[in-house]
């Protein structure tokens, strides 16, 4: 059973800055990508970030220049940086990784419950 754990979510003034973490536990093999979605009322879920496992990076266009997303294989994380945060990053934001389990082949999805982040004055 593979349970991915978000933290660092909550109330955030406009201006500032938040540190979203997501750790995998269980029988993992390898990790390809690591990502951030983030999901808002009435909304689709969307990509915010995705990291490879050979580093290749993507930034959705409304955070490029304010986020970071870096990976810690030997940890099996993911963290997500958001600078300078704007009212419209208010959303519930999902850690998501695509990876197998350790002796398997097959890879799957998993997702993290979600984290709730909200920008307000």
């Amino acid at each position: 059973q593979v349970q991915l754990v978000e933290s660092g979510g909550g109330l955030v003034q406009p201006g500032g800055s938040l540190r979203l973490s997501c750790a995998a536990s269980g029988t993992i093999g390898s990790i390809r990508t690591m990502a951030w979605y983030r999901q808002t009322p009435g909304n689709e879920r969307a990509l915010v970030a995705s990291i490879t496992s050979g580093g290749a990076i993507k930034y959705a266009d409304s955070v490029k220049g304010r986020a970071t997303v870096s990976r810690d294989n030997t940890k099996s994380t993911v963290h997500l940086q958001v600078s300078s945060l704007k009212v419209e990053d208010t959303a519930v934001y999902y850690c998501y990784m695509n990876l197998n389990i350790w002796g398997l082949e097959e890879r799957y999805d998993y997702w993290g419950q979600g984290t709730r982040v909200t920008v307000s004055s």
